[in-house]
């Protein structure tokens, strides 16, 4: 119990420097307001107890481990004749400062295997109140052939606003890629929320043999309906907007597929 009472008693406190008067300017406070010990809790305990235990709890705020799992996208979408699915999955362990961040992102066509597929391991660091930076690496099990990237990015939220995820991709094979991604939750009513997303995907040369082309190779927008039965599982519809540009476009006619359009969306998001 006296540990606890200690830890308790830890926090300085300390009189107010200014004092403000309705109808009356900023005064000096009088002398005697600083004429104490620098931390009251001094003047119960010993201080020298007190110093350790203002030290001890200085180590352990924030040093508690945590986790999270975010399922964000799980969706089947549907346009042009074709239903597809997509999954886009996260979690990460660590503390407020430091983080091991897991991603994973694909999709294809529905019953049979996926189109694309990737799987990060990064390294995560807070380096603003809202903001991670994170580093490491991008394994792409589809399309083929398979590529290892080296990652670098950042990831974080504009309070009130908007989140984001940037990140660049360098492959063994030294193509340089970027992607970019945005969403914002507007809440309509206290379950109800409308999600609107932007994704723009770049390359800094041409990959033919992945289909890519340079510059901004391919744009994603939607919006999405989410219902929250439990603030851990809400199931949404929405609709969402995709379109090859350019050289990818180009690289995607000659193949015979898609360059893009409207579809139709049902998904889910939870989170543990």
């Amino acid at each position: 119990m006296k540990r606890y009472l200690t830890l308790l008693f830890a926090v300085s406190v300390t009189p107010p420097v200014l004092a403000q008067h309705e109808g009356h300017g900023v005064e000096e406070p009088p002398p005697a307001a600083f004429s104490g010990p620098p931390h009251a809790a001094d003047t119960l305990f010993d201080p020298e107890q007190m110093t350790a235990a203002r030290e001890q709890l200085r180590v352990e705020q924030g040093g508690m481990r945590n986790y999270l799992i975010l399922e964000d996208r799980f969706e089947i979408r549907a346009g042009d004749g074709e239903e597809k699915y997509l999954w886009d999955v996260q979690g990460w362990y660590g503390g407020d400062i430091s983080k091991l961040w897991l991603k994973s992102e694909g999709g294809g066509v529905l019953d049979e295997s996926p189109e694309s597929a990737e799987f990060q391991a990064l390294y995560s660091r807070a380096i603003a109140p809202f903001f991670d930076l994170q580093a490491g690496v991008r394994h792409d099990l589809s399309p083929d052939p398979e590529r290892t990237h080296l990652v670098l990015g950042l990831q974080g939220l504009v309070p009130y606003f908007f989140e984001i995820d940037a990140a660049a991709f360098l492959s063994d094979e030294g193509d340089l890629t970027g992607r970019l991604q945005w969403e914002f939750d507007l809440q309509i009513a206290q379950r109800l929320l409308l999600q609107p997303r932007l994704e723009l995907n770049f390359a800094a040369q041409e990959i033919a043999e992945l289909g890519i082309g340079s510059g901004l190779a391919s744009v994603e927008a939607g919006v999405r309906l989410r219902y929250e039965i439990r603030r851990e599982f809400a199931p949404y519809i929405g609709i969402g907007w995709e379109r090859k540009l350019d050289d990818t476009a180009d690289f995607a006619r000659a193949a015979g597929d898609d360059r893009g359009g409207f579809e139709a969306i049902f998904g889910v998001t939870s989170w543990f």
